[in-house]
């Protein structure tokens, strides 16, 4: 009878051993995949900006991706890219929906009261595109009273608001503006410089006008206050005293 509790006892002993080790490993687990979902970092952008941010084959692809993941895989973190209209993305980021914004983004004064900025990582121009054949746009002087095409919320659409009796049509999508100016239904488009010149590349009868409209600075915009800018920046640094980042731009723009 003894021989026989001692058995029960232990049967009982182990299977309490094996359900304590299956809870311990559940639960090793679930922190681990809670762990796995805090470094997952969500990078808002519009992929109408080659060659900055763009699609292909279904992907986003471009300088800003190739830049965030060189980032993301110097300070241990999973990029995830959520591609949204241009307009939307500082509301993402200031809403804790998106964790940074990167999209050709120009360093305003109006932008800064929303969110905070990395070093810059670019500097590039403001430049004008125009029909090439019948425009009536030879400089930015001939601006004034025109119809210009923009992409809505940019810093095209902010330089355009500053030009007397312009009439500004805004638009979705850069290539739109683009368009729109290829059949003659604006005059002008105002727009960074490297989309402007894949523009032009893609579609016959438009040129960019000699004279940059205005220069600016890209960076990353994080939320006010966010720890991340530090860490960003300090990534940032490293990327570009090895040479990495000069790399990505190269790879997609040239020397």
């Amino acid at each position: 009878m003894k021989k026989i509790i001692a058995l029960v006892l232990a049967v009982v002993l182990a299977a309490s051993c094996m359900f304590v080790m299956a809870s311990c490993g559940d639960s090793k687990n679930n922190s681990s995949s809670k762990k796995e979902e805090a470094k997952e970092l969500h990078m808002a952008t519009n992929a109408e900006f080659p060659p900055y941010e763009y699609m292909e084959k279904n992907k986003i692809v471009g300088i800003d991706p190739d830049i965030a993941q060189a980032i993301c895989d110097k300070l241990g973190y999973k990029l995830v890219i959520d591609n949204m209209q241009f307009d939307a993305i500082i509301a993402a980021v200031t809403s804790g929906k998106a964790d940074f914004g990167m999209a050709g983004m120009t360093v305003t004064d109006e932008r800064k009261e929303a969110v905070d900025f990395t070093d810059t990582y670019a500097t590039t121009t403001q430049v004008i595109i125009v029909r090439d054949k019948d425009s009536k746009v030879a400089s930015a002087d001939d601006l004034e009273g025109s119809a210009i095409g923009v992409q809505l919320g940019t810093t095209g659409d902010i330089f355009a608001s500053d030009v007397k009796d312009a009439k500004i049509q805004r638009f979705s999508k850069g290539a739109d503006a683009v368009e729109a100016l290829s059949t003659g239904k604006i005059d002008a488009v105002i727009i960074d410089s490297e989309p402007a010149k894949e523009f032009v590349k893609a579609k016959e009868g438009l040129k960019i006008l000699d004279d940059p409209f205005a220069e600016e600075e890209y960076a990353i915009c994080l939320k006010k206050g966010s720890d991340l800018t530090a860490e960003f920046n300090k990534a940032l640094k490293e990327l570009k005293k090895d040479g990495s980042l000069e790399k990505i731009v190269n790879k997609y723009i040239g020397d």
